[in-house]
């Protein structure tokens, strides 16, 4: 099914969003510590994830994508954390991809957007996962980014072949909201011709779907490494001397 055909079905569901966040990755980075389940001020990582959109007002369905080990636990925590906008916790994939498509079956008919978030972001605030809900409501596809501090290099073989106009990049992070309908195609063509998606955003882009940029936060980092769980702590613990 073309765009255009997608465009005309999106009116079909409601206005209403849900979250997929996506926590199946087996943190290949961080010399053996699960980043999901890691203490962060005290909690496991993942609940500060969870809690941002459990407290937002845009959001009223969380699905919690993940792998088999952490159905269980993940399951005990939303619980005992009493997040109730969770309501379906599920494996993931083989890939980013999968998983998201995993996500997606989930999402409830009355809502017509799905905000796709990294479960190993747990800083993202109130303020970027609103804006990016609210664009996509006008645009179909939005995504919060911040322009890139550092001078970037095009490097092959050790060798350096150009220098991009550094004026013209961004560091794109999450939620990527876009129309359900809209997504789920654009996915499900990005899989069908085994396209390199490297973010939610590359599927769109594909589908010629134009991803409108909302403003990101320096804050709102990935954990990857061991390092940034460490930023992560500190920075949580700023916020809660403010």
């Amino acid at each position: 099914m073309g765009i255009s055909k997608v465009l005309r079905k999106i009116s079909s569901r409601g206005a209403k969003c849900a979250a997929v966040i996506v926590a199946a990755g087996n943190a290949a980075r961080m010399n053996g510590t699960d980043k999901i389940m890691a203490e962060l001020c005290g909690e496991p990582l993942i609940a500060h994830t969870i809690r941002a959109f459990q407290q937002n007002d845009d959001i009223q369905q969380i699905i919690l994508v993940t792998r088999e080990d952490l159905l269980e636990p993940l399951s005990e925590l939303c619980v005992t954390k009493k997040f109730s906008k969770v309501n379906k916790i599920c494996r993931g994939g083989e890939s980013r991809a999968a998983s998201v498509q995993a996500g997606l079956d989930h999402v409830s008919k009355d809502c017509g957007f799905v905000a796709i978030h990294d479960g190993a972001r747990p800083l993202v605030s109130q303020a970027v996962i609103h804006d990016a809900v609210r664009k996509a409501a006008k645009f179909n596809a939005a995504a919060p980014a911040i322009p890139v501090k550092d001078t970037i290099k095009v490097v092959h073989g050790g060798v350096v072949e150009s220098t991009p106009d550094r004026s013209a990049l961004y560091a794109v992070q999450t939620p990527q909201v876009f129309a359900v309908e809209l997504y789920r195609a654009a996915l499900d063509r990005a899989i069908a011709e085994k396209k390199e998606i490297t973010d939610d955003c590359s599927a769109a882009e594909q589908f010629g779907v134009n991803v409108i940029i909302t403003p990101g936060s320096d804050e709102n980092l990935k954990v990857t490494t061991p390092t940034d769980l460490i930023l992560a702590e500190a920075l949580l613990k700023a916020r809660a001397e403010k």
